[in-house]
Parts: C-alpha cells; sequence; structure tokens
C-alpha cells in the first residue's frame, strides 16, 4: 500500500458535498495535513472521531495528534506509518436546501366550508456544528461513498420536515380558524413556529437549522374557482342585503347530499344540525315568508254558476259576468245542518227546505211549520 505523504481535499466545483472521505488509510508519522477554508479533518480509527484540525497546515506528529498518538503508540522520530481515515468535512453554512410537501394537505376552509388540498413550499440553511455527534450518528450510515452531498443527508430528514410542517399548518387553518385565502400574513409565524419544532430533531445529529423558511401555500386551480363561485353568490346576496346566502348554502349541501342514495332523509334530518343559528333563523323567516305569500297569492277556486268563470277564492261576485257567488246558509228545520238558502232538500237528511206562503195573509213561513207564524192559518202539507 502506497505511503501517502500530503492529505488534503480541494473541494468540488458546485461545493456541493458535505463529507469527503480521502482515499486511503495509510498515512506517515510527518506527512503534512492542508485543510482549507470551510474545512473541519477530522480522524477516525475504529469507527471512532479523533482529532480535529481547523483550516491550516499541519504536520502529523505527536503534538498535533495526541489522540491518535495514545492509540496507536507511534515511536518517536523517522517517517513511521500508521493506519487512519480522515474525512473532511464542509462546516460552512448552505442556505439553498429546499423542501416541500409530496403530496397535498386536505382539509376543509373553515371560512368558505370547501374542501382544499393545499401544498407547501420552502428552503431553510443547515450547518454542522458538533462534528463528533455527525460523524457518529450519520456517516456510517451512509455507506462508503468518498463525497457525501447535501440531498444524501436531506433525505434523511424529509420525512420529519413535511410531516412536522403539514401538523402545524392544519393546526393554523382549522383549529385557530384561519381561511386558506387569509394564510398569506402567518407564513413568517408559522415559518417561526416550524423552526422551533425542527430544531431538535437536527440537533440530535450535530446539525443546526438556518433561517426556516415557508415561502409557499397554495392550492390547485379548480379549489380556487369553487372558492371564487362562493363569492360571487355571496357578493350577489349581500347587494339584496338578508342572510340568504346561508340558506342557500344550506340547500345546496342538502340537495347534493338528496342525491345520493337514501340522501333524502339523511338531507331532512341534517338541517336541524347542519344550519347554523343566523342561517337557521334565515330559513325559519323563508318559510314564514313563504307561507304568507301562498296565502296571499291568488288562488282561483270559485266556479260562476252562470258563466263558469273561475273566480278567486273569497270572491262575492264573478270576475266575468258580475253574479253573486257568495250565497247565505239556513240551517235545516230538521236536523240543523247548514245548507245553502236557495236548496230545495236538506243535503243531510233530505227535507224539503223550500219555505210555505199562508193562503190568506201570505206571509212566507219557515219549512215544515203546520200554522201560520201571523194569523195562524193551517198550512197546506
Amino acid at each position: 500500500m502506497a505511503i501517502i505523504d500530503v492529505i488534503k481535499f480541494n473541494g468540488i466545483a458546485n461545493r456541493n458535498w458535505l463529507v469527503y472521505r480521502y482515499p486511503g488509510e495509510s498515512f506517515v508519522y510527518g506527512t503534512q495535513l492542508i485543510v482549507g477554508e470551510g474545512q473541519i479533518a477530522v480522524f477516525v480509527r475504529g469507527g471512532k472521531a479523533l482529532d480535529y484540525f481547523s483550516a491550516g497546515t499541519y504536520t502529523l506528529n505527536a503534538p498535533n495528534i495526541p489522540i491518535l498518538q495514545s492509540l496507536i503508540n507511534i515511536p518517536f522520530g523517522g517517517r513511521t506509518p500508521f493506519t487512519a481515515e480522515v474525512f473532511f468535512i464542509n462546516k460552512t453554512v448552505k442556505l439553498d436546501v429546499f423542501w416541500g410537501t409530496n403530496d397535498p394537505i386536505s382539509l376543509i376552509d373553515p371560512k368558505y366550508s370547501v374542501r382544499m388540498r393545499v401544498r407547501a413550499f420552502g428552503q431553510f440553511g443547515i450547518k454542522i456544528t458538533d462534528y463528533r455527534v455527525f460523524l457518529t450518528e450519520l456517516i456510517g450510515a451512509v455507506g462508503d461513498d468518498q463525497i457525501v452531498k447535501y440531498d444524501t443527508i436531506m433525505n434523511f430528514f424529509k420525512g420529519v420536515t413535511v410531516t412536522k410542517v403539514k401538523t402545524i399548518i392544519a393546526d393554523t387553518i382549522i383549529n385557530q380558524k384561519i381561511s386558506v385565502l387569509e394564510i398569506a400574513p402567518r407564513l413568517e409565524e408559522i415559518s417561526e413556529t416550524s423552526l422551533e419544532s425542527l430544531s431538535g430533531e437536527f440537533e440530535r445529529y450535530g446539525i443546526q437549522i438556518v433561517n426556516f423558511n415557508l415561502s409557499s401555500i397554495n392550492f390547485p386551480d379548480e379549489d380556487f374557482d369553487a372558492i371564487n363561485k362562493i363569492l360571487g353568490e355571496k357578493a350577489a346576496f349581500d347587494i339584496i342585503g338578508d342572510n340568504r346566502y346561508q340558506v342557500k348554502r344550506s340547500f345546496d349541501v342538502m340537495e347534493t347530499a338528496a342525491g345520493n342514495e337514501g340522501g333524502g332523509s339523511m338531507a331532512a334530518a341534517g338541517m336541524g344540525l347542519g344550519l347554523g343559528a343566523g342561517a337557521g333563523l334565515a330559513m325559519g323567516n323563508l318559510f314564514s315568508n313563504t307561507a304568507g305569500n301562498v296565502m296571499k297569492s291568488p288562488v282561483k277556486g270559485l266556479a260562476c254558476k252562470k258563466c263558469g268563470e273561475m273566480n278567486e277564492s273569497g270572491a262575492k261576485f264573478c270576475c266575468s259576468c258580475g253574479e253573486k257567488l257568495v250565497t247565505a246558509q239556513i240551517d235545516c228545520y230538521s236536523c240543523g245542518t247548514a245548507v245553502d238558502e236557495n236548496a230545495k232538500f236538506c243535503s243531510n237528511c233530505g227535507k224539503s227546505m223550500l219555505h210555505k206562503t199562508c193562503p190568506g195573509c201570505h206571509t212566507d213561513n219557515k219549512p215544515g211549520t203546520k200554522f201560520c207564524s201571523d194569523c195562524g192559518t193551517k198550512l197546506e202539507e
């Protein structure tokens, strides 16, 4: 195995690296170690991170590698070879770590009562602060790759990042009753809450989050169209100036439910449950007004006996020929049933309803009278 005299890593062009594993394990006591700006060099033996070197040039000897020296017992003097691994860690801050929800957050908008599919996107920065913890906890999990990039490490944190941000957004919209359309002023607040919630997860592995930003919360165009339709309807009802908008929304919900199998009874049962106090009052007023209008509206129901024209209920004279429509009623002398004054026979008992005229004084007597009520003359049967 070749003996290495200089240990150095010049980085890569796009700086998209987090850890560089130096290719070799046999070094010479007295070799030069060159660490660039923004780098940390770590000697690892047996899976343990030992000596650390910041930017500068070092000659590997007892004063510079005291922990490694004590483990492998390198003799003083000469260029004695020893075995160890050298990792270069990028200690600069990476600010362009992007994240986003891979599937939407499905929820009901608390203001417009429509289903929304919310997505969120943003970015944050990270830096390695505890090199020993970072190497111990994560580097063993990334395999034997010579260069470990940021994307490789972030794949470990993608799940917890998205889950916590989803939970915070859903809590803001549902529990705090903030409409999706009105959540933009809360982006900074949600970003700060997300940073606090995620910091502990990253610090467990020696990583610090820097400037967590939630840059966008959006939803599909078809969801926005649904809200626009509702806003248009509400604006129209606001011009009318009453609460009919809430009533219409309730009827729309019941109509949709009634269209499903068995939905009719469910919609009817849900009327009292689904309506708020204001909407319920508005519906009561609507029913009351509707009933009043029905009572006041013209309903034709009386036929003129003379010309056959249908007249409004309650009319006293025919609107076509002027014939009297309403006639007085008299009680049957036999059974007491109220019958038309012009009826010849009782509709209940069949007795004659014709008046009897006295042959002496010509006074009209009630049907069934045997003697004239005026002169006492016996009346014909």
